[in-house]
């Protein structure tokens, strides 16, 4: 039974049960909860703040659930403002209906919106009843939040998953544009119509299309990565007040890079920075500590050094378990280097290619899979089958290997040498040679001709 926040002990316990719940049950919990202030039979989410599952829907209506799609949320997003709940109509789930939209932003951390819908009731709630309901999704937005910042072992993995599924659903997102262009050809083709006609049919399509692209690639974007001189800096200033109290002097040195983290990565070299750091501070005798990032490669570094005692214990002291835990998550290392009087040097390396965990799915090399395509007699399967990979060159096998990875043309251009123009003009070599349209279908391709 829903609970009715009818007494303080009632609203403490489902508060409890929110902040206690573990990230994949949050928002069927959240749902649980305002069941009882907001009678409805779906719940949806769409959030910059979770890097586990930013487009999210439940409910007792699992088909409205599943209908609910990224862009119409995004198209509500647009219409609701924090801190302001929000009564009306709105497509979701394929149709018009009656939704309470609130949003919430962590500060300075992306927001959050939460779309009730399959409402019991054509009246808005009373203002106390949707004031509680702003305070929950705030409450629940700065839980997401933290638990993401902190980076369980168990969350990196579950976030590269959740962006191979965005990418998926990008590549849908493609199919629909195609879709839209070609009914916009359509409609300039279409002999009953003037040129007025055809010309304003053809405007309205092109408009409609553009503007979920932008929302979609928007959307993605700020889920899916961070700048890596934000990254350093958000993390940086919750530094300066304990090395300020501490009397200690604080050298930063940022990526300075334009590059790009993978979200679960950045929140991960903020959370063992913040740890080893502040380990490193409660130390007697430190006065200076220096912390730097560097991208080099396919690898994120990071240093931090102090000027203290330099103690061989300081090793188990200042790497602690849950930040060992953490980088081994992401497949990386954790060294510390103590030199007796003269300080402390605790250096983590972070791959930013996906974790094993999250690539079972995929096959470990492009080329391996162009190897067994030439062995193969088996014929081609519709477009880019065995043998459209077998008619790769290797440096398009290469090429399409990062592809798969979901990496950038300027990350490609980077591991492999060569300049972004270079590297779009073998990317549309791949698409023609393996009849496909679109970056994920080609890497979808390579899943499907693994080992």
């Amino acid at each position: 039974m829903e609970p009715r926040w009818s007494s303080p002990d009632d609203a403490l316990a489902r508060t409890f049960d929110l902040v206690a719940a573990p990230l994949p049950e949050l928002l069927e919990r959240t749902s649980r909860a305002l069941n009882g202030l907001v009678r409805h039979t779906a719940a949806a989410q769409l959030s910059e703040v979770s890097a586990y599952a930013p487009k999210q829907a439940v409910g007792t209506d699992r088909d409205l659930a599943a209908r609910i799609t990224h862009d119409e949320l995004g198209q509500l997003a647009f219409r609701v403002r924090v801190g302001a709940p929000w009564w009306g109509e709105a497509v979701l789930g394929g149709e018009r209906r009656a939704v309470l939209g609130v949003a919430a932003a962590h500060a300075g951390k992306g927001g959050a919106l939460l779309a009730l819908t399959g409402l019991r009731t054509a009246a808005p709630p009373p203002p106390a009843v949707l004031r509680t309901v702003q305070r929950v999704w705030d409450l629940v937005t700065v839980s997401t939040y933290r638990l993401t910042a902190e980076a369980l072992p168990s969350h990196p993995s579950v976030s590269r998953v959740a962006a191979a599924a965005r990418a998926a659903v990008l590549a849908e997102l493609a199919d629909a544009h195609g879709a839209a262009l070609t009914g916009v050809l359509t409609a300039l083709r279409a002999p009953a119509l003037d040129d007025a006609a055809a010309r304003a049919a053809a405007t309205d399509l092109a408009v409609d299309a553009l503007a979920a692209l932008g929302r979609m690639t928007y959307w993605n974007r700020e889920l899916s990565e961070e700048d890596a001189d934000t990254a350093f800096h958000r993390g940086a200033r919750e530094l300066r007040p304990p090395a300020r109290h501490r009397a200690v002097r604080l050298a930063l040195r940022p990526p300075g890079s334009g590059r790009s983290l993978p979200s679960d990565t950045a929140h991960t070299a903020r959370a063992a920075t913040r740890t080893v750091a502040l380990a490193l501070l409660e130390q007697e005798g430190v006065g200076r500590m220096h912390v730097g990032w560097w991208l080099e490669g396919d690898t994120l570094r990071i240093a931090v050094r102090d000027d203290g005692p330099g103690r061989p214990a300081a090793d188990e002291a200042v790497v602690p378990a849950n930040v060992a835990e953490r980088v081994a998550a992401l497949e990386g290392t954790v060294t510390a280097d103590p030199v007796p009087g003269w300080g402390t040097t605790v250096t983590l390396v972070l791959p930013l290619g996906a974790p094993a965990g999250a690539r079972t799915a995929a096959p470990p090399t492009v080329a391996a899979a162009a190897g067994r395509a030439a062995r193969t007699d088996r014929a081609a399967v519709a477009h880019g089958g065995p043998h459209g990979l077998r008619d790769l060159h290797p440096r398009e096998a290469h090429v399409l290997e990062q592809v798969s990875l979901g990496r950038r043309n300027r990350e490609i251009a980077r591991a492999l040498g060569i300049s972004e123009s270079t590297v779009k003009f073998h990317v549309s070599n791949i698409l023609a040679k393996l009849g496909v349209t679109t970056r994920g279908e080609a890497a979808a391709l390579t899943r499907a001709w693994g080992p």
